[in-house]
C-alpha cells in the first residue's frame, strides 16, 4: 500500500489566517498592494504585526514532522488570499523549532516559492535567508543546482542564484558568484541587473579589490546599473 503523504496542520493554517483578519487594517490594505504592485490583495498587517503572529502561533502549535511542516508552508503558500499569509509561510520555513530541515532536501520546496512567487519581497528573503545557509553548509551540492537555476529561463531563479550569497562574508566563493552572474550579463531585466550589482557591492565590503577587479574585466558587459551599484561604495 502507498504511504499517504502527511497534510498540512489545518489548525494552524486557520488560525494564522484568522489573526491576520483581525490584526488586519483596511486603510493600509490598499497602499500596501499598490507598492507592491502585487495582485493578491493585503490585509493590512505591517512586518511587527506579522512577526507578533508568527511567533505566538508557531509556538502554540509546534510541527511534529518535516512533512508536516513542508505540508503546511504549501498550504498557507497555495492557498493563500492575502499577500500576508505567504509573508507567514515564508517565516514558518526559516522558525527556529525546524532548523534542522534546512538541507538539500528543502531545496524543492524553496524552488516552489520562488519560481510561484515571482516577486522580490518573496525572493530576496528566500535566497540570502533560506538557500544561502544551505548553500554554505553543502557545497558539494548546492553549487550545481544554483548553476543550473543561473542559466534557467525563469529570472527569479537566477536572481537566487546570484543572491544566495550576500550573507556569506568573507566565505564567499568567487568562482560560484562569477559563474552565476555571468548568464545574466547583458540581460535587460531590473531584477537580474540589480541582482548583480548588489551581488558585487556586497561582496565588495569584504573584497573591493576582487570587486574593483571583475567590474574592470566585464565592464562592458555590466548594464550601467550593475555597475552603479557595485562601485557603490568604491573608489
Amino acid at each position: 500500500m502507498a504511504q499517504t503523504r502527511s497534510g498540512p496542520d489545518r489548525p494552524l493554517v486557520q488560525a494564522v489566517r484568522s489573526e491576520l483578519e483581525a490584526a488586519g487594517d483596511p486603510v493600509k490594505a490598499g497602499p500596501m498592494q499598490a507598492y507592491m504592485k502585487s495582485d493578491l490583495p493585503y490585509r493590512g498587517v505591517q512586518s511587527p504585526g506579522v512577526k507578533r503572529i508568527c511567533r505566538d502561533l508557531f509556538a502554540a502549535h509546534p510541527l511534529a514532522t518535516r512533512e508536516t511542516w513542508d505540508a503546511t508552508v504549501r498550504a498557507l503558500w497555495d492557498q493563500a488570499k492575502f499577500r500576508e499569509e505567504r509573508y507567514v509561510a515564508i517565516a514558518l520555513t526559516g522558525y527556529k523549532l525546524y532548523r534542522e530541515w534546512q538541507d538539500l532536501g528543502s531545496l524543492e520546496l524553496y524552488d516552489h516559492l520562488v519560481t510561484t512567487g515571482a516577486w522580490w519581497d518573496y525572493v530576496d528573503e528566500i535566497a540570502a535567508r533560506r538557500v544561502g545557509p544551505i548553500l554554505r553548509g553543502h557545497p558539494e551540492s548546492v553549487t550545481p543546482v544554483l548553476l543550473l537555476w543561473s542559466r534557467d529561463n525563469d529570472i527569479w531563479r537566477r536572481r537566487t542564484a546570484i543572491i544566495s550569497q550576500l550573507g556569506s562574508g568573507e566565505a564567499v566563493d568567487t568562482k560560484l558568484l562569477a559563474a552565476c552572474i555571468e548568464p545574466s550579463l547583458g540581460r535587460p531585466e531590473f531584477f537580474l541587473r540589480k541582482a548583480i550589482g548588489w551581488a558585487l557591492r556586497q561582496h565588495a565590503r569584504v573584497d573591493p579589490d576582487w570587486v574593483r577587479a571583475y567590474v574592470n574585466r566585464h565592464g562592458p558587459e555590466l548594464s550601467p546599473l550593475s555597475r552603479k551599484e557595485a562601485m557603490k561604495h568604491l573608489r
